[in-house]
């Protein structure tokens, strides 16, 4: 594709317009402040994926156009997270129709995937071979979901949305302090790989440093033929071919009929109500939603309110609630295609209520007296979240991943792009933890074009059925409460996105039995906690990283998490000065 110079520089020239920083702050009573924006706003975990998403919006795109331009964007400014390699779930509310749409472009197993594929000859899971070889990679899935959703929601030309991620991969972009520390972490695991190397670090394999710049000339001629031939040229044509080279090459399993063989799939959204409020979000394979609904649920048996933001009593009771839901999630969640998921037990008034029984305020219930609930008879933390709004009504909020920090550490040799090491997220072997610690058993076992069960949690919250705001974490198994406390900050404590965004939280997933404890609550409320029972692991941050954006009042609101540098929100410009610009 010969790009248009002169779209390219109206694209650039839009970016470096675009106000990032609140038009004004709107009340002083509160701590932290979102950005504020007239026609719309875009929140990512890299403020120039953000910006893209944002010129997409003020260049008469919709929420879906920004969407998709704000993942292939991220795909080159967060290379360990953001891809083309991986894949993920998209939640689409179409104002027009007044429908959420729920789409599964997680990563499947290839054809010749098989249960035992990563034991050892004693018959024990290999961690080695699920996270860092070529048989760690399932077949990705971005290209194709973000295809389906521009096909069926997308105004603007397909073509057009690639354009700023192939400008910013071509012409390079500025490393920043988080990139290049990143580089210098994971050099010795990513220079396994001669493509990954030659990527990402210069050519006596030293990393780029803050400052620098990082040119991905590969990845642009890739993205070039994605925006010239659409997902054909992924799955069926050039890069495909590349894939399947790489793969023979390193005794990988995805060839050409499971690369063909890739579809996404579009799932009925799931839903609850919370305190006169609608919560949506992702079905199976996402465990995310699924759980986030179940706490829910359970905890509107409390009045956590009037327990305080940083009380040992709405603590406690958050802590045992997520214990509850992360035993089940070891049982219950898989991919429903192959697995009879639970999902109108899990959810159910009844359950809740059963579970919500067996909390004891004064003491924390040892993990070990913990079974996942019986039904009747008849889950990288390097992954990243958007979400975006815009001026008609339309919401999305989107999760993708590569699994770990840079996937498989592999790339694809003149292609310029990593592979995932989803596969990892499969049980190897029931009941031995994955890299996040999570258990698992056969409902999550490999089989070939099975797709792995997630945390990932794209989440969209109406109020009055109206869309309210939008959010979603990466975090690896911590995205689930992380986006559950975003969901109490707002509703319960009445807090703004940026303050429910800044405020320290908590995790606990079960096994292992301890409660993770962000710094930030009182001395007296840990001393209480320990009291109760729990076992505390007191750190400065949980790595979540929560993106979220709002409307209210008029006005839309982005808020990006501080616990990820270099994110942020950004808004299109007012007409007027849009127009005063032309």
């Amino acid at each position: 594709m010969r790009l248009s110079i002169s779209l390219i520089v109206v694209v650039l020239s839009t970016m470096a317009a675009t106000p990032v920083h609140a038009q004004g702050i709107i009340s002083y009573n509160d701590v932290h402040h979102p950005v504020y924006g007239q026609s719309g706003m875009v929140a990512a975990q890299h403020l120039i994926a953000a910006e893209v998403g944002a010129a997409v919006l003020e260049q008469g795109g919709n929420a879906v156009d920004a969407a998709i331009a704000t993942g292939f964007a991220l795909a080159v400014t967060l290379p360990r997270a953001g891809n083309i390699g991986g894949g993920g779930f998209m939640l689409i509310y179409d104002a027009e129709s007044g429908e959420t749409t729920a789409i599964d472009y997680r990563e499947m197993a290839p054809l010749r995937a098989t249960r035992d594929m990563f034991l050892d000859e004693n018959g024990e899971a290999d961690p080695e071979l699920s996270r860092n070889s070529h048989l760690a990679s399932g077949v990705p899935g971005t290209v194709s979901g973000f295809w389906h959703a521009h096909q069926r929601f997308g105004r603007l030309p397909w073509k057009r949305l690639l354009v700023p991620a192939i400008v910013l991969a071509r012409d390079g972009i500025v490393v920043t302090r988080d990139l290049a520390a990143q580089l210098e972490r994971r050099k010795e695991r990513n220079c396994r790989n001669a493509a990954t190397c030659g990527y990402f670090y210069k050519q006596n394999g030293t990393p780029y440093a803050f400052g620098e710049r990082l040119v991905q000339s590969d990845l642009a001629a890739t993205l070039e033929l994605i925006a010239d031939q659409g997902p054909d040229a992924f799955y069926k044509g050039a890069i495909a071919a590349k894939i399947v080279a790489e793969m023979e090459a390193g005794g990988g399993l995805i060839d050409m009929a499971s690369l063909a063989a890739y579809k996404p799939v579009i799932r009925d959204a799931i839903r609850t109500n919370y305190r006169g409020y609608e919560v949506v979000t992702m079905p199976p394979p996402s465990s995310g939603g699924v759980h986030v609904l179940q706490m829910l649920n359970v905890l509107s048996h409390f009045p956590i309110a009037e327990m305080g933001r940083g009380s040992a009593d709405k603590l406690h009771v958050l802590a045992e609630v997520m214990r509850l839901a992360y035993a089940d999630r070891s049982k219950h969640l898989g991919d429903p295609d192959f697995y009879d998921v639970p999902l109108e037990w899990l959810l159910s008034d009844e359950y809740a209520e059963e579970l919500a029984g067996t909390i004891d305020m004064n003491r924390a219930r040892p993990s070990a007296e913990v079974a996942p609930g019986v039904p009747p008879r008849h889950e990288s933390e390097d992954t990243t979240h958007f979400s975006v709004m815009d001026a008609e009504g339309n919401v999305v909020a989107n999760t993708y991943t590569l699994n770990g920090s840079y996937g498989s550490a592999i790339s694809v040799p003149g292609a310029g792009f990593l592979l995932n090491n989803e596969m990892e997220d499969f049980v190897s072997k029931p009941g031995t933890p994955n890299m996040f610690g999570l258990l698992g058993g056969e409902a999550n076992a490999v089989e070939a074009l099975k797709r792995p069960l997630s945390s990932m949690t794209p989440v969209i919250v109406f109020s009055d059925g109206e869309p309210w705001f939008a959010t979603g974490s990466p975090g690896g198994a911590r995205i689930i409460t992380a986006v559950l406390q975003m969901v109490v900050n707002m509703i319960d404590h009445g807090m703004n996105i940026a303050d429910a965004s800044h405020r320290p939280r908590i995790h606990h997933q079960w096994f292992p039995d301890k409660l993770t404890i962000e710094v930030g609550f009182g001395a007296d409320t840990i001393q209480l906690l320990e009291e109760r029972g729990h076992t505390l692991d007191v750190r400065g941050s949980l790595g979540t990283s929560l993106q979220t954006v709002a409307y209210k009042d008029g006005l839309f609101r982005g808020a990006s998490d501080p616990r990820r540098p270099n994110s942020g929100a950004a808004a299109p410009r007012p007409a007027l000065d849009a127009a005063a610009n032309e």
